[in-house]
């Protein structure tokens, strides 16, 4: 295969994961870095590289119709990225003394425990009130999400924001511990401690990870880990799979979404634990 083909290939392949990652809020990131570098056989830092683009790209093409349309809550994403990236910065620093065996195996059972627990948690949730809580009211982080086929919007109320904002820190840890995407810890966080609806959260998350994902850019620019014609491959073929996603959220049923989001948790969890047991 001619560079040109693969890199036509490559940018066809980013569509459907830009796609998805939009629509579940992990990035696609979690899918390219795979694809690159068992189905392309690429060098796994400049598929980082590659990737860390790609999350950026996907998320400023996803994020002004996910807050036009009001699934995105602003400041939400605003209140939980300051303990995520303060959690990223102390991954980072602790990232050469822990090793990454163990860390891939502890975020491998974790991933794994939150799918389990989303499932139960919203069996058991429903019809439950919601509990008050004067950090959300004080900050002001309830909203309403789009009702869908001409239904009123629902308004919801947002709880337990300093377990979240725990969680988050957890989040941005792994990621800079790792160097991956936390959007598979942060959906959860948000459904499972702070009872967003899980439109909502992967929303939110798709908003987040691009703040995040552009302070790592950084990083992986001066490192010269960011071929331009392949992050640009990646790039374009993530901004309209991340548009098509974007469109895609609103008619996409709830149900279909969460069924997706915890399938796709567990194979990432999968592929953690046998990193980490390797």
């Amino acid at each position: 295969m001619s560079p040109l083909a693969e890199l036509l290939t490559i940018t066809a392949v980013c569509v459907a994961s830009g796609c998805l990652g939009s629509l579940l809020g992990l990035g696609g990131g979690t899918f390219i870095v795979p694809i690159l570098t068992l189905a392309f056989g690429l060098d796994v830092r400049l598929a980082i590289g590659a990737s860390v683009i790609s999350v950026v790209a996907g998320s400023a093409a996803a994020s002004p119709r996910y807050l036009d349309e009001g699934f995105a809550n602003l400041r939400v994403a605003v209140t939980l990225e300051v303990a995520t990236v303060s959690g990223a910065v102390g991954g980072a620093l602790l990232a050469g003394h822990i090793s990454a065996h163990v860390l891939y195996t502890v975020f491998g059972v974790v991933l794994a425990f939150s799918a389990v627990q989303m499932l139960r948690h919203r069996r058991e949730a429903a019809g439950v009130a919601v509990p008050v809580d004067r950090i959300a009211d004080t900050l002001t982080l309830h909203g309403d999400v789009p009702g869908g086929a001409g239904r009123e919007p629902r308004t919801y109320q947002v709880t337990r924001t300093a377990t979240g904002l725990t969680m988050m820190t957890a989040a941005g840890a792994v990621s800079g511990m790792l160097g991956i995407g936390s959007g598979a810890m942060k959906v959860p966080a948000m459904d499972l401690a702070m009872r967003l609806p899980i439109k909502v959260s992967t929303a939110t998350s798709n908003l987040m990870i691009g703040v995040t994902g552009a302070a790592s850019a950084v990083v992986y620019l001066q490192r010269g880990d960011v071929v331009p014609a392949l992050a640009g491959a990646v790039a374009l073929g993530t901004i309209a799979g991340a548009r098509l996603g974007s469109r895609l959220l609103a008619v996409v049923p709830t149900s279909t979404l969460r069924a997706v989001f915890l399938v796709v948790l567990l194979v990432i969890s999968v592929q953690m634990l046998l990193r980490g047991l390797a």
